[in-house]
């Protein structure tokens, strides 16, 4: 996996993490996976595909994904349980969302899903034909993962570079 792909995820997330906590996350942790994922916690998934294939599962211990509910509901508001799940794709989305801005803006092409709640049984499936990196944040509410599982198709641009240009279409032919 290439580490220009992955850079965005992790900057966008210790930078949303950060804001979201009110305190500084820390890399604790890091490793290679190549089986399926267990999830800690509250997990949601982002897809993606195109010039970038793969996949982001940001999961979050319980209390971590209450604190940041509670956020996102107003400091006053008591966060329940019903609203977890949102909030966890929420940040999901503010993490994804600025990673997909800076690989946009570095040239690369690619159609990104909607966050989505992991199930247990689309956890065993996650990851079994990918190794993926997965990265452990501390924050003061408890652990957050990202665990990154994609994979860059230098060959669909060369292929698309390739194709000839239709004649008449203005453009120079090659020939």
């Amino acid at each position: 996996m290439r580490m220009e792909l992955i850079q965005p995820f992790i900057g966008s997330l210790d930078a949303v993490l950060g804001e979201m906590m009110r305190a500084p996350a820390n890399i604790a942790g890091l490793a290679m996976e190549e089986e399926g994922y267990r999830k800690k916690g509250l997990a949601a998934v982002v897809t993606f595909q195109g010039q970038i294939e793969g996949r982001i599962i940001l999961d979050m211990e319980p209390q971590a994904a209450t604190h940041v509910a509670k956020i996102l509901a107003g400091e006053e508001a008591e966060a329940d349980a019903a609203i977890l799940p949102e909030a966890v794709c929420e940040l999901a989305n503010m993490v994804i969302g600025n990673a997909i801005t800076q690989l946009n803006d570095r040239g690369f092409q690619f159609k990104v899903h909607p966050p989505a709640i992991l199930s247990e049984e689309e956890c065993g499936r996650a990851g079994q034909d990918t190794e993926a990196t997965v990265l452990r944040f501390e924050t003061p509410s408890g652990n957050v993962h990202l665990n990154i599982a994609m994979r860059y198709h230098n060959r669909r641009a060369r292929e698309a570079a390739s194709l000839p240009v239709p004649a008449g279409s203005g453009a120079p032919s090659r020939s």
